[in-house]
């Protein structure tokens, strides 16, 4: 596992990206040997940078990377998962300003489940996934 101060300039260096949009080589060609653990706290750190410097707040998780043949063509084993802040959500009718914020801008579809309650695992279950969904809204991301 990277040490405390690896993780925290990686996740510094994309804080700076996302504020200078402008975009970065993935991480894994200057870190081939990262680990999926090192991914997460990177994550974390580039999370804390947006709710503490810019004032971001935490709307709801991710989980990407769910198809068996997607795992296969990114040579991964698992789903993964990140956080959603209110600088990504755009309430339906909105209009999403594109020139100048993004770099290659495309859409994908999406299934979102609104949650009336937390999930906490291991073990959690389709059943539990099902009890605790409000309602499931088509998105895009």
């Amino acid at each position: 596992m990277m040490d405390q101060q690896k993780i925290n300039a990686l996740g510094d260096e994309l804080y700076e990206a996302l504020c200078g949009e402008y975009a970065l080589s993935p991480l894994t060609d200057r870190e081939p040997d990262i680990q999926i653990e090192d991914a997460y706290q990177i994550s974390l750190r580039f999370l804390q940078r947006r709710v503490n410097d810019r004032g971001e707040t935490i709307v709801g998780k991710k989980i990407g990377v769910t198809s068996k043949p997607v795992q296969e063509m990114l040579g991964v084993f698992q789903p993964d998962f990140g956080f959603l802040t209110n600088t990504m959500e755009y309430c339906s009718g909105s209009e999403i300003p594109i020139a100048g914020h993004l770099i290659a801008p495309k859409a994908e579809g999406e299934i979102a489940f609104r949650l009336n309650k937390d999930l906490v695992g291991p073990g959690v279950t389709e059943a539990d996934v099902l009890d605790a969904t409000e309602t499931i809204i088509p998105c895009f991301e």
